[in-house]
């Protein structure tokens, strides 16, 4: 059996580690908001519901062969408001690696009535 203190020791490191987890997920999902309300806003569509979900979470190395988190995050957009579309933004640590925005229909002309 282990000793108490080794005990201690290992469910503070624990504990720690999910207090890290929950602090890098949380500032990595505010990079991920401020990447898609980018896209959508250079893109002149609308970034529904001021948000994004988080849809994978996995270990992946960067360019300098350090582990990271790689999160893929989806969220909604509108081209014209009467629409949801999906995008995805995949994050690598706390870098913004791809914002993907899917296909839209072209927008309605504009009617002009006399």
């Amino acid at each position: 059996m282990m000793p108490p203190a080794t005990l201690e020791i290992a469910g503070l490191l624990a504990l720690a580690a999910l207090v890290w987890l929950v602090w890098d997920s949380l500032r990595a999902r505010e990079a991920a908001v401020a990447a898609a309300r980018s896209a959508c806003s250079a893109e002149q569509l609308q970034f529904l519901d001021d948000t994004v979900a988080i849809q994978s979470v996995l270990p992946a190395r960067n360019s300098d062969g350090h582990l990271r988190l790689r999160r893929i995050y989806g969220f909604e957009y509108s081209d014209t408001g009467n629409c949801r579309h999906p995008g995805t933004i995949v994050m690598l640590g706390p870098k913004v690696l791809i914002v993907r925005l899917g296909a839209t229909p072209a927008r309605p002309p504009l009617r002009v009535i006399r």
